[in-house]
């Protein structure tokens, strides 16, 4: 490890496009770790390319990209699992196993000879510079931002100014990937939508909202004949509602609903357990017992 002090990069010259650091800018030099980030990085690259080698593993060389779909979803649930349980022992291996699924991608596509993992890192390295002026411009005259809001702002002013001159323009929300998980992607869209000020004021507008949705669900549930389109539609506009109070609130949703099923779950799995050990099956419940369970779970009570 340098023996020499750190220094603060906030006063430091912009970062050239493609600049490759040093040994010791790359070292994580706060005594956490003995190893170069730089270095294990590299050996995991070469390790995917020998794996994929004429000699290497029959499993790996097989794979496509769109074989690894599956196996990329997987890891990037496992991490936020991870996350959500502050496992940070278990968030360290899916990080790890989250890498690898990248470095394999960028494998692949550098075999076809499209990219190296080299060309995806320097060109988000790229972007992340040049789209943080308020960071990495203060020398050449870039003001500094205070607040969040005013970053995301500038990000998407950034962004645009990308845009200018190609043949077709990415929108404001085309940015946005359709296959996120759909609260997520409401989230994000309303995000992107209030950069610009298209938004509710406060969240209690928000809620007034809601309480109009639920009121034409409630009209639909009521309804001797129920439109299955119409209710699909009032729901789904509920539940984009919803996404956007909690974005109001400082919370994501999907993060939050993941959270409510696991504690649902967990509390269902309580109740099973205990009437399995009692000899009786689930479905010989009453009404009332059901709910005498499910306090007694929620209360974490073994009596």
């Amino acid at each position: 490890m340098s023996s020499e002090p750190r220094t603060s990069r906030a006063s430091s010259a912009i970062p050239a496009p493609g600049h490759q650091p040093t040994i010791d800018e790359a070292r994580a030099d706060d005594g956490a770790s003995e190893r170069n980030a730089a270095t294990e990085f590299g050996r995991l690259v070469d390790i995917v390319a020998r794996l994929r080698a004429p000699d290497g593993c029959p499993w790996d060389r097989e794979q496509t990209i769109d074989t690894l779909k599956p196996y990329v979803l997987e890891e990037t649930y496992e991490v936020l699992e991870a996350i959500d349980a502050h496992d940070h022992t278990a968030l360290c291996e899916e990080l790890g196993d989250f890498l690898f699924e990248a470095v394999f991608l960028a494998q692949l596509e550098r075999e076809a000879g499209h990219f190296s993992i080299a060309d995806a890192v320097a060109q988000v390295a790229d972007k992340l510079v040049r789209r943080h002026p308020h960071v990495f411009g203060r020398d050449a005259g870039e003001p500094a931002l205070d607040t969040p809001d005013q970053v995301r702002t500038r990000w998407e002013d950034v962004k645009a100014s990308e845009q200018k001159g190609k043949a077709a323009p990415k929108t404001l929300l085309g940015g946005v990937p359709d296959g996120l998980p759909a609260l997520l992607r409401a989230y994000q869209i309303g995000v992107r939508a209030g950069s610009v000020g298209f938004d509710w004021q406060r969240a209690a507008d928000v809620v007034t909202k809601i309480q109009e949705e639920v009121d034409e669900i409630r009209g639909a549930a009521t309804s001797a004949m129920s439109d299955v389109e119409r209710v699909e539609e009032e729901v789904g506009d509920l539940l984009f509602a919803i996404a956007n109070l909690a974005r109001k609130m400082g919370v994501e949703p999907e993060t939050a609903l993941r959270k409510a099923n696991a504690k649902f779950a967990r509390r269902f799995t309580t109740m099973e357990r205990r009437m399995t050990s009692a000899g009786r099956r689930m479905a010989d419940l009453t009404a009332a017992e059901w709910d005498a369970e499910w306090q007694r779970a929620k209360d974490g009570r073994e009596d």
